[in-house]
């Protein structure tokens, strides 16, 4: 797809926006800065919830939607963050998939609009997320115990095989039901079918009233290869898989090495200047 002006950035956050330390970089938010003076407009599409999100958007000061929840949620921030749609799993549907993960014991995390549950407060990574996202997470016994609409479900595990196993029945069982992938080589995100990166980013162009032709997107993982897609420009982080790489028209340095500020002033502000 062959590309105008950019006026729409959208990042993935964590591995692309954030440096390894889970930080914004001065670099970083010197580029977005510039890059929003410039008139192009910059937003966020995260498998985070909400509440992860909230310290970057005040930071960056960003004012269109953002997606949550790899796509769950599309939110836009005014006085506070208000939920423009959301996609959620039907009970059914979250119970089914909750027994599959268990099945190849992976450790099932629940995410609804506002919370984090899990079914062990103490496994592996929980401490790690919640000191990241900003975000403590509620224990849980079964389904039941949420009263709130689930939105995405992931399977975490250390035991790749395992993982990679009880996504391929995922896949075959729901076929088409269900939006797949990982975010990481241990975690496997499900969501609503309508819930991936590639939808979210159509919707926030949407919102500005622009077609993809203006938009770059820039991420690190299989979750975001979907609005890479779809969008005129797509940058590779410099530490992604081989497959995200193939996947992209650009690829930048690493995230520890503040790839997102290199892209936006080699590849996108320069378009600017005339």
């Amino acid at each position: 797809m062959e590309h105008r002006e950019i006026r729409l950035f959208i990042s993935d956050v964590d591995g692309t926006l954030l440096n390894p330390q889970k930080e914004l970089s001065p670099a970083t938010i010197k580029a977005v800065q510039r890059l929003q003076s410039a008139g192009v407009h910059f937003a966020l599409v995260s498998n985070r919830p909400p509440k992860g999100l909230e310290w970057i958007i005040e930071v960056l000061d960003l004012r269109g939607a953002c997606a949550a929840l790899n796509g769950g949620l599309i939110m836009v921030r005014d006085s506070t963050l208000t939920i423009l749609s959301e996609r959620s799993l039907r009970p059914a549907v979250a119970q089914e998939i909750i027994g599959t993960i268990e099945r190849y014991a992976l450790d099932p995390w629940i995410y609804t609009r506002a919370e984090w549950y899990v079914s062990d407060i103490d496994g592996p990574h929980v401490r790690h997320d919640a000191e990241s996202a900003k975000l403590p997470p509620h224990p849980f016994e079964t389904l039941g115990d949420i009263r709130e609409p689930v939105i995405k479900i992931m399977g975490v595990s250390d035991n790749y095989t395992q993982v990679s196993a009880c996504e391929d029945e995922l896949r075959r069982h729901f076929a088409d039901q269900l939006s797949v992938s990982r975010s990481l080589s241990n975690r496997l995100d499900i969501t609503h079918r309508d819930a991936n990166k590639g939808a979210a980013a159509d919707a926030i162009a949407g919102v500005l009233g622009l077609s993809m032709e203006y938009v770059a997107t820039a991420g690190d993982s299989e979750t975001d290869i979907s609005m890479f897609l779809r969008s005129a420009m797509s940058i590779a982080m410099g530490q992604a898989s081989a497959e995200v790489h193939r996947a992209a028209t650009h690829t930048t340095v690493s995230n520890a090495q503040d790839g997102i500020a290199w892209a936006i002033e080699e590849l996108i502000l320069k378009e600017h200047v005339h």
